[in-house]
């Protein structure tokens, strides 16, 4: 019997070999057009830099103001604030969702209170914050913990609630303890869940931070920015812009090698499958 030719929609080698490239050049393709057009309008005049200035100014702003290390400290301010911020919220969501998704007995005695104050919008509670925590760093650490608690707990809470009840019978009939149970099916089907909550609280986290260091500030980069406004100083207005832009880039890669480094046996294991 003679065989017929079938089609195999496999890729050739070079489209696979420049297939791994092309996946890390596509994203970078919308960006750099941006800022080529952005460079052209403003050099040819059709952008005025009253308005917004060219990239290439705002990077010259940026190369000035970090040979004098104004940036350099500022940028290292907002880091810490950031960091430390996110820390004590999020470790403080991870906790109350943990203990309210496992426990009956704490849902019921915390969870309506939470809820509550988390449908108040966190930036509504400056001017409170400043009157009980004044002005220094304490105030704007606290209003960046508030801000990415909620995510976290929110997600790892209903993560932990939307296990499948047939994986916990099967523990139980294997006579795990509570621990394992826990460690061992309860937290790695919540993980991701968990990790789409620290990944939003990120964003939260710097949304926050811009508005906590433009009110009564005297450091980091929203500080930078607000007192640029004053002198009408363009290119620092923008340079902040930019960098929040990146800082909010680097925070979303982050998230996203978290997600692969912990959700490696879900890849695992449609492979093997």
């Amino acid at each position: 019997m003679q065989k017929t030719a079938t089609f195999s929609p496999t890729l050739t080698p070079r489209v696979k070999r420049w297939t791994p490239s092309l996946k890390g050049v596509l994203p970078f393709i919308l960006p750099v057009a941006v800022i080529l057009f952005w460079q052209l309008s403003s050099h040819l005049g059709w952008l005025s830099s009253s308005i917004l200035p060219s990239p290439w100014a705002v990077f010259q702003d940026g190369i000035a103001l970090t040979k004098s290390g104004e940036l350099p400290k500022n940028l290292s301010i907002s880091l810490y604030r950031a960091t430390l911020g996110l820390l004590i919220g999020g470790g403080l969501g991870l906790v109350l969702g943990i203990l309210n998704g496992t426990s009956n007995l704490c849902r019921l005695l915390f969870d309506s209170s939470i809820q509550m104050v988390r449908n108040i919008p966190h930036l509504a509670l400056i001017p409170l914050i400043i009157l009980w925590l004044g002005i220094n760093e304490s105030a704007k650490i606290s209003l960046v913990a508030i801000g990415t608690m909620f995510p976290v707990y929110i997600n790892t809470f209903t993560g932990i609630r939307a296990v499948d009840p047939d994986l916990l019978e099967m523990g139980k009939s294997y006579n795990l303890s509570k621990r394992d149970l826990f460690s061992k099916i309860i937290l790695p089907a919540a993980l991701p869940q968990v990790l789409v909550g620290v990944r939003y609280a990120l964003g939260v986290m710097w949304t926050t931070l811009i508005v906590a260091e433009t009110i009564s500030a005297s450091s980091g980069i929203g500080y930078m920015a607000t007192n640029a406004e004053d002198f009408v100083d363009m290119q620092t207005v923008v340079l902040c812009i930019v960098i929040y832009a990146i800082l909010g880039k680097i925070s979303d890669l982050v998230a996203k090698s978290l997600e692969a480094l912990l959700l490696n046996w879900q890849t695992t294991g449609r492979t093997e499958s």
